[in-house]
């Protein structure tokens, strides 16, 4: 018979159990010693992990926000100002961003040379709004639907504010014009400044997309000194073969220069196919390419604005750099009013790797 091994007391059971986990941690380590060494590889490049990631947000404006196209924002002491499509170029204006009100049109009639272009004018087309050589430069289009006989015109002022006793709009007449058999359709203007403020006017729609062209700082015409005309997008070469691309607005961050564009087809209600299009690059004339590499020139152009919840056909964006943030204004088709275009506004949110987004784009369309 074996003798019974003596009972353990409490102290006993301590001083094991200590050298049970003293062991457990030796081994622990001895296999550790054994794995050949791993490597964590980033997710990102270091570059891209030091920029920093925004997210944007969105903004329900009201009031005079209805029947709005082509819309273009600018912002002078404490109001915003919208400039959009219609009869002699109307604005409304705002103190916040959110409640908007009628404020008054550029024009008292439309400018005698643009009878040349369109002898019925009624519309004036897709305005752009920017500031150099101490005026506002009011860049804007005039043909007739479907047409090549366009033209690009120029009005100046000193002020936005209707109440200011400098306030006058000053037409300086036609900039650009394309005529039937051009690679080009002058219209949906978009000024943008380089890194020297020296001012470049990019356009285009249908036909061969998008162009740019040095501006004279100190007229706002075409620049003498460089005839050079830049495509910058074409979506005519593209895998899907259509020409509809149009609406142009160039923005700079962090050493790039972003390139929107609207895709399809706008000014069909809730059956619009509007859609915006993001290209970037290094150098303000080019080349642009999307996400994926593929050359906006040769069709390309990352999705960033679609149809989302009750907003059909979104598109042909302005923007207004605010600190850090871009404020994107566009136009959307109201399925819930009979496709009634209206003002959207929402800023960009920018990824790790530079790339932008849009918040509305996480609602699916309904």
């Amino acid at each position: 018979m074996i003798a019974p091994l003596p009972a353990e007391d409490g102290t006993d059971r301590e001083r094991i159990m200590i050298r049970r986990m003293l062991l457990s941690i030796l081994l622990a380590v001895l296999l550790a010693a054994c794995q050949p060494p791993v490597t964590a590889e980033p997710t990102i490049s270091s570059a891209a992990a030091q920029e920093r990631v925004t997210t944007g947000t969105m903004i329900e404006p009201e009031g005079f926000i209805q029947r709005i196209h082509d819309p273009v924002i600018a912002h002078q002491n404490d109001t915003y100002y919208v400039f959009s499509t219609g009869s002699l170029i109307p604005f409304i204006c705002s103190k916040d961003k959110m409640v908007w009100e009628f404020c008054g049109r550029v024009f008292e009639a439309n400018p005698a040379w643009t009878r040349e272009i369109n002898r019925d004018l009624v519309d004036i087309w897709a305005p752009d709004i920017s500031f150099f050589n101490d005026q506002w430069h009011l860049y804007y289009a005039v043909s007739s639907f479907g047409s090549q006989e366009s033209a690009i015109g120029l009005a100046t002022n000193t002020t936005l504010d209707p109440k200011n006793p400098d306030y006058e709009w000053v037409d300086r007449g036609e900039v650009l014009r394309s005529h039937e058999g051009d690679r080009w359709n002058a219209i949906d203007p978009n000024l943008v400044l380089d890194e020297d403020d020296e001012p470049w006017l990019a356009w285009g729609s249908f036909w061969e997309g998008i162009w740019m062209r040095k501006i004279d700082p100190a007229t706002g015409q075409l620049a003498a000194n460089d005839s050079n005309y830049y495509q910058l997008a074409n979506r005519s070469t593209g895998l899907d073969k259509t020409s509809a691309l149009e609406a142009p607005f160039i923005v700079s961050r962090a050493g790039k220069w972003y390139l929107f564009v609207s895709f399809d087809r706008c000014c069909q209600g809730v059956d619009s196919t509007y859609n915006v299009r993001v290209g970037r690059s290094d150098a303000l004339t080019g080349p642009y390419v999307d996400r994926d590499g593929v050359a906006l020139t040769d069709g390309g152009g990352t999705l960033i604005l679609s149809a989302y919840g009750q907003w059909k056909g979104p598109g042909h964006n302005g923007m207004l750099l605010e600190e850090d943030n871009y404020w994107m204004v566009y136009h959307a088709y109201d399925a819930k009013q009979i496709g009634i275009p209206k003002l959207r506004i929402e800023s960009l949110s920018w990824d790790a790797s530079g790339w932008p987004s849009l918040p509305s784009q996480t609602q699916s369309p309904q």
